[in-house]
């Protein structure tokens, strides 16, 4: 596959915004393009692709050699998104001027400016510059690993010369990373499922496994070699997931046919120790073992387990806000550790040394976890209880009183369900404590990614406090991307472009006029933010736009939701 033809998907992929398209896209896609380039190709699309010798700096560094600072600067805030800014204003080679120059002397041709030749070059379609054909995907790639880092300003500058915009647009995304095109890692492995009549779990399964281009998974796929059999690694297992509780589905649940435990504020973690290997991994299959250290040396057993990863202090677990000081570390010192303990709630086991205990009921897997832990004793873990109910109505009874205990919800499972990869309605659901909420003011905005990239679609927000001086200011709080409607996305970008008041690089401030109520899981102190709180999963409820801004929340009203504290 030759990268142009990979660019063509990515641009179908952008305008297409229904989910079944894309995977028609991906499908056909998947059955027409040769290997190694549809491997490379899927793991761009999953994230799975790491060129570590490239990076969004060295794109820069080459583009402002070539064009106007200013101009790129105008260009970039008006288009959003930089690798499609780049592709649009690459001038093309770069050729000496005395080379230039004596050529068209030569002819009887005038020397012109270089911005003049390039606009003939544009106008009459021949960008290239060299005769080089464009490059394949697995070109790239083998290229990229293979060129001492000094060359490859000039490697991929050859590149961009020989492509055309969407071709340009396409290698940028590849070699930098973060393609944003509406694609998630799991779409593209549903629309594999789907081109090879397998299921989407299996795929999962074998696909930790393996490496790009996945030649091996491609030619099980496609009925020209047995399933890859990861053996003993410790490979990731697909999770089963739960759906949200609602009304109609209370009057099933019963102390007879489900079982109940707490939903703790951590992340969700699945824990492999087999033959092969110990790996810890997150919940979207991203092997996070590098940064909990301890968590690995405990894992001296074969099993695979599920979990939660808490930051737990004699058994009592911090606020999500402590996690966050572990999360994405690559350096983790014996100090943060420390500061920071971590430690593993268990929740499900489902292989117990080589024996997979998934199509087991849930029942009788708890009843294994239970033996299973009582025999090994593991550092850094415990069970997450379970909890006792007499009714539904009892059951939220509890609920209600887990924002005191600092617990997100409850957990409710079928205690005759299976363990099944994803999200199968009517087995395990999840019942969240209600939100909370404050009425705050839209302070700054800043342009979206992907199919957002035109919209300002990430908003600043804060609630008011006294000023020192009689007077009030606007503090921020947090900032959110979720939660509006399409039109309100819109009507936003239209109100934040006409009251724009100051622009700081990507972003805008705004007069302090519109009220938005937000929504969010848990506040809890944090001295790293200037309020000195820190939301958890903020996202828009609604605008008010019926509200004063002189009428939004103050500070102290969101202190009081503090977890622990006052309103706790």
């Amino acid at each position: 596959m030759t990268l142009p033809a990979f660019a063509a998907l990515l641009e179908r992929l952008v305008f297409t915004p229904g989910r079944n398209a894309k995977l028609a896209l991906l499908r056909h896609w998947f059955a027409t393009q040769p290997d190694p380039d549809r491997g490379i190709a899927l793991a761009a699309l999953t994230g799975e692709l790491s060129l570590s010798v490239a990076k969004p700096a060295l794109v820069r560094d080459l583009v402002a050699a070539r064009t106007d600072p200013v101009l790129l600067a105008l260009s970039h805030d008006y288009v959003g998104d930089f690798a499609e800014t780049v592709s649009l204003i690459w001038p093309g080679p770069v050729r000496s001027r005395s080379a230039a120059g004596a050529e068209r002397e030569s002819a009887g041709q005038p020397v012109r400016s270089r911005s003049a030749a390039g606009a003939e070059r544009e106008s009459a379609g021949r960008y290239h510059g060299v005769n080089a054909p464009p490059p394949g995907l697995a070109e790239v790639v083998e290229a990229m690993e293979a060129t001492p880092k000094a060359e490859l300003p000039s490697l991929i500058a050859g590149w961009l010369d020989t492509l055309d915009a969407n071709g340009r647009f396409a290698l940028i995304k590849l070699v930098t990373g973060g393609l944003r095109v509406g694609v998630s890692a799991r779409l593209a492995k549903t629309a594999l499922a789907e081109w090879a009549g397998q299921d989407v779990a299996a795929i999962e399964e074998a696909w930790h496994g393996l490496e790009p281009p996945y030649l091996p998974l491609f030619a099980w796929l496609e009925g020209r070699a047995p399933r890859p059999d990861a053996r003993d690694a410790p490979v990731f297992r697909p999770l089963m997931l739960a759906h949200p509780l609602e009304e109609p589905d209370l009057p099933a649940i019963t102390p007879a046919t489900h079982r109940a435990e707490w939903k703790w504020d951590g992340i969700r973690v699945q824990l492999a120790a087999t033959a092969g290997g110990r790996k810890l991994w997150s919940r979207g299959a991203e092997d996070i073992s590098p940064s909990f250290p301890e968590i690995l040396g405990a894992m001296d057993f074969r099993a695979v387990l599920d979990g939660e990863l808490l930051v737990m202090r004699d058994g009592v677990v911090a606020p999500f806000a402590d996690l966050q000081q572990r999360l994405n570390r690559k350096l983790v010192t014996a100090r943060m550790m420390a500061q920071h303990p971590v430690g593993v709630r268990l929740y499900d086991i489902l292989f117990d040394g080589e024996e997979d205990l998934r199509a087991l009921p849930f029942d009788a897997r708890r009843a294994r976890l239970e033996a299973w832990f009582a025999r090994v004793a593991p550092a850094r873990m415990d069970l997450s209880p379970l909890v006792g109910f007499d009714s539904v109505e009892d059951l939220a009874r509890i609920r209600a009183g887990a924002r005191d205990a600092a617990i997100e919800g409850l957990m409710v499972k079928r205690a005759d369900s299976p363990y099944q990869a994803g999200r199968t309605k009517g087995l395990w659901w999840k019942w969240k404590r209600a939100p909370l909420s404050v009425d705050a003011v839209l302070m700054y905005a800043q342009r979206g990614h992907g199919k957002r990239s035109s919209f300002y679609s990430d908003y600043t927000f804060g609630l008011w406090r006294p000023d020192g001086a009689g007077g009030r200011e606007l503090v921020p709080i947090g900032k959110a991307y979720s939660g509006y409607t399409d039109a309100e996305l819109l009507w936003l970008d239209r109100w934040i472009r006409n009251n724009t008041t100051s622009r700081f690089g990507p972003v805008r401030e705004v007069e302090k006029a519109l009220v938005l109520e937000v929504e969010f899981d848990a506040a809890q102190r944090s001295p790293r933010h200037k309020s000195g709180v820190a939301l958890r999963f903020p996202r828009i409820a609604r605008l008010r736009r019926d509200k004063p801004a002189e009428e939004a929340d103050e500070l102290p009203t969101l202190e009081r939701m503090i977890v622990g504290e006052a309103a706790a």
